[in-house]
């Protein structure tokens, strides 16, 4: 039990907390126009994607910013759905390889270090998360990479710390003889 609330975290699960509400009052709306075949076209269909996908990144923020008690659990399908909502028609893919039942402590540190990698990433990737018994594994994929290696020590140096280890490799690409 801590002895003092972590304060970043309750501020991030507010502010989540207040932006899933319009969202979704926005989301409502655009589907009451088109049930009512008075909205119609491509400018309601990027609204429409746009609700979605804000909607995914709040849930998204929720975990990685947001409050965790110690009880608290998050299955694997959750975070699957979570994943699939955020990088749906994005550059990064991440293959969730993530124990069945999780604390939600721990996939809030998965969360936030997918967020570290996605960052290292500006041309896209696919980011693997694996767990075992003890610690988190993140490997980080991409054509081209924006590592600043003093920042990352940390991430990159399994001594460095006991619960996670990421690294970052540069694809390369496949050729074919015709």
């Amino acid at each position: 039990m801590q002895d003092k609330p972590d304060l970043a975290a309750l501020i991030g699960s507010r502010i989540c907390h207040d932006l899933i509400s319009p969202i979704g009052a926005i989301g409502n709306g655009v589907e009451l126009l088109m049930l009512e075949g008075t909205a119609q076209g491509p400018e309601v269909a990027l609204i429409s994607e746009s609700v979605a996908h804000a909607n995914a990144r709040v849930r998204f923020f929720r975990v990685a910013f947001g409050a965790a008690s110690d009880d608290q659990r998050i299955g694997r399908r959750e975070v699957a759905d979570i994943l699939a909502g955020v990088t749906r028609g994005g550059r990064v893919e991440v293959d969730w390889q993530g124990p069945p039942d999780m604390a939600r402590r721990e996939v809030k540190l998965a969360f936030l270090l997918v967020l570290c990698l996605e960052t290292a990433m500006p041309q896209g990737g696919r980011i693997t998360v694996t767990r075992n018994d003890s610690r988190w594994f993140l490997l980080g994929e991409a054509g081209r990479l924006k590592v600043d290696p003093d920042l990352w020590e940390v991430l990159s140096n399994p001594s460095a710390l006991r619960f996670i280890s990421c690294s970052c490799k540069r694809r390369q690409a496949a050729s074919t003889a015709a």
